[in-house]
């Protein structure tokens, strides 16, 4: 008689099938409507009470690393309740077992800086940022959850003897004192942290990890210390030195899947003597991945993490981007949340994969080895991972189809004191639009035997457990901040930032107003330039939306010291690091100097106008104002316009504060207005100048500056060539007007050579400027021209770091001559090394990189060896070609980061033009430092 299998499937995928062992009979119950086909290819799994396995210690996610989490304080209720729901609370969304958060140092570790608790030596903060209250919500919703805390960088006070700016010493007494001081500041928030880190991704000391065991040791603090967040290279510290093994409980390794930050993770690795040495072994960061299309690499990360690696926690980076859409890493984690003002937030697929995992087993449970591997043995097809409690009480296997291309079928033996009752079915589907955590169905067993058929591209949770849910709430839609926008920044609690402001670098904090002002500014609170983890940059803050167009931005501002405040107006994309930041600055100092300045992507600063108005001293109160009108933009001191200048390189974006330094300089009553009156049309400035100019030949530049009719005269009117560096100019004609009427123009010229130097860019833009007074104020109007020098032919037997580039595209920062590509600032490369042979010639790339070079048909062979920088190894993978006028000559293999140096040695006879092109391994170009070591031509004369 065929008993009864009870089975609830929901129409939205009916991709569950449920088999079950009848007489020896194979009978299939599913949602289809009864088709003949063929059995799809089967995995035997077996999940035996008996088996045995590694501690899971949990999944969770990272905020911090850097200000990733800023804006999700300043969401309304109840949409920022739901959105905590949704991270922590168990059986209604991710569920997290573990949070990490950044300990704050004041500098920028991604996304923006997080404060310190201690910005200067000797005065302690315990309620700095908003991490303590991250994670007492976490606690509120999960009591069980454990705490992490992690240092990027550091106040410059710490370890620094000197007064040294920026040479202060991590691995310093100052810095254990620090996280001490922290620890204490956790107690006073009600928190208990359970694990303590050192200096993120930035190496270990032994005798530092030793002195911090001791200090926690004296305090009886019953933190656990992780080492080192980052490569496995500590794992041998440990097997080889004991009283470092004794300090350190726990192996925290960062991306240790296929293709590093943001990559795969089709594959994991660890090593023998990680494995070896006693001590759980974590995935301590993991992820940088989109919150929807990362979803597969972070499943296989967490289940392959384990088969591969033995890791028993994952860490992802970061929680969620709860920052400005501008920055980077906008929608990296399980959800993100950049708009507070609407309340509007998107839950990633993300988080639902991490449901898939956190809502079905608890930190302290057991691996089951035997019942976890690759379906069909194959893991193109997917794996799986068995964990069960101490008790045996209940069991659940995760199982992910993400790299499947056909259906599967697992069948499932359950015994040695494991429950054999009802087994509940959750799925996630990771394509695009695919629904999250779905509870498919129930199976229950016969005689300890059931089989499901799992479809590609999913992750299945099949578990003995209850409790599981899918939280209901929903997101109100996005909406554009409206202007007039102010703040006064009357915070009842001082210490904390201001709403909506996200620092950028340094620590913008609400503070008592200095100057004889009653009540709260927002005060610079960085004294002294950090121990930084990135690349440093002038102290700043951003805010509001990032499609503000025409608007005028005021504060008031006291300069506590010499030195240059900042106002930020059309602030757009950020780069990497954050002076790499598209806007424009009104900078004023105390000396009453003022100037408009341009900033790109690229870091690099134009100063636009510039000018002197009366001095604004230090510990007085001013106001500066900056205006956007069309493409004219216009600066204020103290109500009165110093200058105006025309530019369309950025049409919209936020405000922001800053400081040049590291002043602790206040700014109070912000207000962004929409510009009711636009600003008259602007004066042209036309450029003409050949397409072609040879090295050190001459050319004539002839510009014409043209009024419109609307509005007043100009007069006092300077017109300027704006030649590039090194070439030279002489006038031909008057440069100098007393006026110019409305609807009228003047012309200029300019006999202008060109320099003979191999490294003159093939491009020149030349930036001819009038400057004169108009309407009450001075003006500054650009125009532009350019023109192509062509490079000569090489001759002899040139290295190409020698030459001039025809073009230069680089992953990562700028292409570095003669050095390892380094980080995002120009000439920051190392000595170049490829497995321990030096270069002391060639290029260090980034993929994806291609670097193009004029050979004029005059060279006949390249040689180069090439292969992944010393500097990141065993990381990193990538393809070098080498392409000749549209033509590949040569190319290699992947090569990663543990494959020996690559001899090219090709034949580029007749070539007019060759492009030596790193592309990315594919698997991402994470960790991809390339170099095309003592690369170099054979040429005629």
């Amino acid at each position: 008689m065929l008993q009864s299998v009870r089975y609830r499937a929901l129409s939205w995928l009916a991709l569950i099938s449920c088999l079950v062992f009848v007489s020896g009979a194979l009978t299939s119950l599913s949602a289809h409507a009864a088709t003949t086909t063929s059995a799809p290819p089967a995995t035997t799994i077996t999940v035996d009470g008996s088996g045995t396995g590694r501690t899971f210690d949990g999944i969770g996610a990272i905020s911090g690393g850097g200000g990733n989490s800023r804006l999700l304080v300043d969401y309304p209720e109840p949409q920022r309740s739901r959105i905590l729901d949704y991270l922590f609370k168990p059986g209604y969304g991710a569920a997290l077992q573990l949070l990490k958060v950044e300990i704050g140092g004041d500098t920028n570790s991604t996304d923006g800086s997080e404060p310190s608790i201690e910005h200067t030596r000797g005065t302690v903060h315990c309620d700095s940022g908003y991490e303590w209250w991250l994670m007492e919500q976490a606690k509120k919703r999960n009591p069980d959850i454990e705490l992490y805390g992690l240092a990027w960088g550091a106040p410059g006070w710490i370890g620094n003897t000197g007064d040294t700016p920026g040479g202060g010493d991590f691995w310093s007494q100052d810095m254990i004192d620090y996280l001490v001081d922290w620890l204490g500041c956790a107690r006073q928030h009600g928190l208990d942290i359970d694990y303590l880190g050192g200096w993120n991704e930035r190496g270990y000391d032994t005798a530092w990890y030793e002195k911090l065991h001791a200090a926690l040791a004296a305090r009886h603090l019953p933190v656990r210390i992780v080492a080192a967040d980052s490569g496995l290279d500590v794992a041998d510290d440990i097997a080889g030195d004991q009283q470092f093994a004794d300090s350190v409980d726990v192996v925290g390794v960062h991306y240790p899947c296929e293709g590093g930050d943001g990559g795969t993770a089709d594959t994991c690795y660890s090593s023998d003597t990680a494995q070896a040495t006693g001590k759980p072994l974590w995935a301590s960061e993991n992820g940088s991945l989109d919150e929807d299309t990362g979803a597969g690499a972070l499943i296989r990360s967490i289940t392959r993490g384990y088969l591969d690696g033995r890791y028993t926690a994952y860490l992802n980076w970061p929680l969620l981007a709860a920052v400005y859409p501008n920055l980077p890493y906008d929608t990296v984690g399980l959800a993100v949340a950049n708009q507070p003002w609407s309340g509007a937030y998107q839950l990633g697929t993300s988080l639902w994969t991490t449901a898939q995992v956190t809502q079905v087993t608890r930190p302290g449970w057991k691996f089951v080895d035997q019942a976890s591997g690759y379906l069909g043995g194959d893991r193109a097809d997917g794996s799986y991972v068995t964990l069960k409690p101490a008790d045996n009480s209940a069991y659940s296997t995760i199982v992910e189809t993400s790299t499947a291309s056909t259906a599967q079928r697992a069948d499932f033996t359950v015994g040695g004191g494991l429950p054999t009752g009802t087994v509940h079915v959750w799925a996630t589907d990771l394509s695009a639009g695919g629904r999250g955590f779905v509870h498919t169905g129930d199976v229950t067993p016969r005689a300890g035997h059931f089989s499901v058929t799992l479809q590609p591209g999913h992750v299945y949770s099949l578990t003995t457990t209850t409790g599981q849910g899918h939280g209901t709430a929903v997101s109100p839609p996005q909406r554009h901040l409206a202007l007039p926008y102010r703040d006064s920044f009357e915070r009842p609690t001082p210490g904390r930032e201001a709403k909506y402001l996200s620092d950028m670098q340094g620590s913008f904090e609400t503070a008592a107003c200095g100057g004889g002002r009653p009540g709260r500014c927002v005060r610079q609170m960085a004294a002294q330039q950090p121990i930084e983890w990135q690349d440093d940059s002038d102290a700043f803050a951003l805010l509001g939306d990032t499609d503000w167009r025409d608007y005028t931005v005021s504060s008031d501002v006291r300069l506590a010291q010499p030195g240059t405040v900042e106002l930020i107006g059309r602030a757009g994309e950020q780069q990497r690091p954050q002076s790499h930041q598209a806007g424009y600055f009104l900078r004023a100092a105390d000396t009453g100097a003022w100037s408009i300045v341009r900033s790109d992507t690229a870091g690099r600063l134009t100063t636009l106008a510039a000018g002197t108005t009366r001095a604004l001293g230090t510990r007085h109160w001013h106001t500066l104002a900056l205006s956007f009108s069309g493409t004219t933009i216009t600066a204020s001191v103290d109500g009165r316009r110093v200058g105006a200048v025309d530019d369309s390189a950025y049409p919209a974006g936020q405000v922001g504060l800053g400081v040049v330094g590291y002043q602790t300089d206040e700014f109070d009553n912000l207000a962004v207005t929409p510009v009711r009156h636009p600003a008259a049309p602007p004066a042209t400035l036309t450029a003409d100048l050949p397409a072609t100019v040879q090295r050190g030949a001459s050319a004539t530049l002839t510009t014409t500056f043209t009024l419109p009719a609307a509005g007043g005269p100009a007069t006092g009117l300077t017109l300027a060539p704006g030649i590039p560096a090194n070439w030279r100019a002489t006038p031909t004609t008057p440069v100098t007007f007393t006026k110019v009427a409305p609807g009228h123009s003047v012309t200029a010229s300019w006999t202008v050579t060109a320099p003979t130097a191999t490294d003159t860019p093939v491009t020149e833009t030349f930036l001819p400027l009038a400057t004169y007074d108009r309407d009450g104020v001075r003006h500054w109007t650009y125009g532009s021209a350019s023109t192509r020098v062509p490079i000569p032919a090489p001759t002899g037997s040139p290295y190409l770091s020698d030459l001039s580039f025809v073009s230069a595209d680089n992953g990562w920062g700028p292409v570095e001559r003669d050095t390892s590509n380094g980080e995002q600032a120009a000439g920051d490369g190392l000595p170049m090394a490829l497995r321990g042979t030096p270069f002391a010639k060639g290029l260090g790339v980034h993929a994806d990189s291609d670097v193009a070079f004029y050979l004029g048909g005059n060279c006949t062979r390249f040689t180069a060896t090439v292969g992944i920088d010393d500097e990141v190894a065993p990381y990193g993978s990538v393809v070098f070609s080498l392409v000749g006028d549209g033509r590949t000559v040569a190319t290699t293999p992947v090569l990663t980061g543990e494959s020996a140096g690559v001899v090219l040695d090709a034949d580029v006879t007749g070539v007019q033009e060759l492009h030596l092109v790193v592309g990315d391994g594919g698997d991402g170009n994470a960790h991809d430092h390339a170099d095309w070591g003592g690369a170099r031509l054979v040429c005629g004369e």
